[in-house]
């Protein structure tokens, strides 16, 4: 407060000398003895250019400056509101500049993200039956752990003739090295993988034209079954190997499977990050770049087996 009453007395000095005709630097070497180090350049000069305009206004001017700081809990009660709003209309509803919406969007820890496709908007009876699964699926757990016993099976199509075209760095007036456009039906080939949270416990590759049925998919567990004996000796003796199927038909095939877990749609969404460093590591590897032969497919899987493994 002291400041305060001091600076209205310095600009009421300044008035003083303006009226006495004195020139701004007389004005500040008079003050100045008095007061030492009250004055500034641009602080003399600014207000003898106001005297000098007409304006003895000593109060300082409305300046509209930043504006009053946004509440978060306001903000975040209208984005959650209605959470598709863009920060146009949310400057717009609560009459804050944009990059103020912007900084406070960050701050509650709020992110602009795509929604979701899904197949179909679920029904009362589908919620009522995601919610028996998993409730079923709890309860067993307690009794009796069985994560560790999942082994999960699923099937991804592996592009080997897919040709990407990259940025390149030239030299002015160098032509860029063309790309041919993949053709309508690119040359692919399907990957059947299992795998636990041990790891992948087994993959392969489909020859082109074939295709999974009841016989062949009974004699892919028969070769899960066999790298589980020599990998995880321990799940199939002692405690049982639990299959996870990939939204898999029972009636569809010719032998049953005695353990059986049931689960909602949705809750296999994360066993597919396993799919996904597969396929990552494939295009890091360029197995689907220009890549002709069929039979490097399985040569470039084997590779990123290893590198998964370890």
């Amino acid at each position: 407060m002291a400041y305060e009453i001091q600076e209205v007395h310095i600009r009421h000095c300044m008035l003083f000398e303006f009226r006495k005709g004195n020139n701004a630097t007389v004005a500040t070497k008079n003050i100045s003895d008095v007061y030492p180090g009250s004055l500034d350049v641009r602080k003399r000069q600014r207000w003898f250019s106001k005297f000098r305009s007409g304006n003895f206004d000593l109060s300082d001017a409305h300046r509209p400056g930043r504006p009053m700081s946004l509440d978060n809990d306001v903000l975040r009660a209208e984005v959650e509101a209605n959470p598709c709003q863009t920060i146009d209309e949310l400057s717009n509803t609560l009459n804050q500049p944009w990059s103020t919406i912007q900084e406070h969007l960050h701050q509650i820890g709020k992110i602009s993200r795509a929604g979701v496709w899904v197949p179909h908007n679920l029904s009362v009876q589908n919620k009522a039956n995601r919610s028996t699964t998993c409730n079923a699926l709890i309860q067993r757990h307690h009794a009796e752990p069985f994560l560790d016993r999942l082994v999960t099976g699923d099937e991804k199509w592996v592009l080997y003739d897919n040709p990407k075209r990259k940025r390149q760095w030239l030299s002015p007036n160098e032509p860029a090295r063309s790309t041919a456009k993949p053709g309508l039906h690119p040359k692919k080939a399907l990957l059947c993988v299992w795998w636990s949270i041990r790891g992948i416990v087994h993959f392969e590759v489909l020859i082109p034209g074939q295709t999974v049925n009841a016989d062949l998919y009974c004699q892919q567990l028969d070769r899960v079954n066999q790298a589980l004996v020599e990998n995880y000796p321990a799940i199939v003796n002692r405690k049982g190997v639990i299959l996870q199927h990939d939204n898999a038909r029972q009636e569809c095939l010719t032998e049953n499977i005695n353990d059986v877990v049931h689960h909602a749609d949705s809750l296999g969404k994360k066993e597919t990050s396993k799919i996904d460093d597969i396929m990552i590591n494939i295009n890091d590897s360029n197995c689907g770049e220009n890549n002709n032969e069929y039979q490097n497919v399985n040569v470039t899987l084997f590779d990123v087996y290893l590198v998964l493994q370890t």
